[in-house]
């Protein structure tokens, strides 16, 4: 509960709020500008917000001081008000109106000084949204304002995507519009982004800031992942992983949730140290299958960490590396043959794979391995044929188990 505050008090505060404004607009002071610009970040309480409360009147009073500023100044004070009365929905409506003011103003300013300003109207209205939306859809309303934020950015990055020096700021605000379609589901829409920051002359990428390429690789290395492009994946994974800031250990996780799932697909395992330094020991035993050949510890793996792997979208991309436990197991029992049998170490009864099955607890019959050979085959995991008859793989004499080399299978 804040203390009393009296009206000129209150009176003061908002004044001298609005004056430090006016003065960082009129001196092109961006990172002025950008600080008093931030609101949800804020706590309940501030001295600003306290005054707010105590004086109702200040949406008047910023419109009579600044009239060129109001249409600016009077709907971000109402923003700040509610946000810190925790009515989040009415905070963004505000912050909305005070951002379309803004991007107007910078649209008219040549230079691009107040890019830092600009890039914490492209932040707040998406955090806002977000606490709107949750604060929606805890009251039975439809959460609509993620999406109407994502309209509002496309407006900036309009506005940015131009010849001139503003275009430096574009991959911020594209940055903040992969957050909001991922959160909402929407990823198809990132396309248009990207087509406009890859094709266009307007851009060259390596101008961009380190940090905003690093978000921009490792939500577009998502997208390839999705679309099971593992080696577009790869790149832009691990361009984010390289240049990413070592001490931001929780990024570096992210990128690697994704990250390892792809170097898995391309035949690339990871050290057990690496999961270990950053705390991504659910794939541990998925690495450890691939290195036996073991397919219930596969599986297992996948059901213990289901849900972890489904919320991060890599489940399918993991369930896939079947095959490639498949090749690993197969490959072991021709070394068993090779040290027994050397002569006929190439031919392998599918009775023998059917058996190892069974030992590891996986019930299947010899007409369901051979079509899991025939698609090793086919995948090129394994060279070789098939002498159907006698139910035996006949393996190649050179080379019968291709490393993927990279290549996704």
């Amino acid at each position: 509960m804040a203390a009393y505050l009296s009206m000129g008090e209150a009176h003061r505060r908002i004044a001298d709020y609005l004056s430090r404004l006016a003065d960082s607009v009129s001196s092109s002071d961006g990172a002025a500008l950008a600080s008093l610009l931030a609101v949800s970040s804020a706590p309940a309480s501030t001295p600003l917000s306290d005054a707010l409360s105590a004086f109702p009147d200040f949406p008047r009073l910023a419109t009579d001081r600044y009239p060129h500023l109001a249409d600016l100044l009077a709907p971000l004070l109402r923003a700040v008000h509610s946000h810190s009365l925790g009515r989040f929905a009415d905070a963004y409506s505000s912050f909305e109106k005070a951002a379309n003011a803004f991007l107007q103003e910078f649209r008219n300013w040549e230079t691009p000084w107040a890019m830092e300003a600009m890039h914490t109207v492209a932040l707040e209205i998406r955090l806002l949204a977000e606490k709107a939306d949750r604060e929606l859809a805890t009251s039975g309303k439809n959460p609509d304002k993620l999406q109407a934020a994502g309209s509002f950015l496309m407006k900036v990055f309009g506005a940015l995507a131009v010849k001139g020096p503003k275009r430096i700021g574009a991959l911020y605000v594209t940055c903040q519009l992969f957050k909001i379609y991922f959160r909402l589901g929407t990823v198809h829409l990132c396309r248009s982004v990207i087509r406009s920051i890859e094709t266009a002359r307007n851009f060259d990428f390596e101008d961009f800031p380190v940090k905003d390429k690093v978000t921009y690789m490792y939500y577009t290395g998502r997208l390839e992942v999705f679309n099971e492009n593992f080696l577009i994946a790869d790149q832009k994974l691990t361009y984010a992983l390289m240049h990413c800031n070592p001490q931001y250990e929780s990024n570096l996780r992210r990128i690697l949730k994704f990250l390892i799932p792809v170097k898995l697909s391309i035949g690339v395992l990871p050290r057990i140290t690496l999961l270990e330094r950053h705390n991504l020991l659910e794939y541990a035993d998925v690495v450890t299958s691939l290195k036996r050949g073991d397919l219930r510890l596969l599986r297992q793996a996948l059901e213990r960490h289901e849900d972890q792997f489904l919320k991060s979208g890599v489940y399918l991309v993991l369930e896939k590396l079947e095959l490639q436990v498949y090749q690993r197991l197969v490959k072991k029992i021709h070394i068993i043959q090779r040290q027994k049998e050397p002569a006929k170490a190439h031919q392998i009864k599918l009775e023998i794979v059917v058996k190892a099955l069974k030992w590891l607890e996986i019930d299947m019959d010899v007409d369901e391995v051979e079509c899991i050979m025939a698609c090793l085959i086919y995948k090129n995991l394994i060279k070789g044929y098939f002498a159907h008859k006698s139910k035996v793989l006949v393996l190649s004499k050179q080379d019968p188990f291709p490393k993927l080399n990279g290549k996704p299978i």
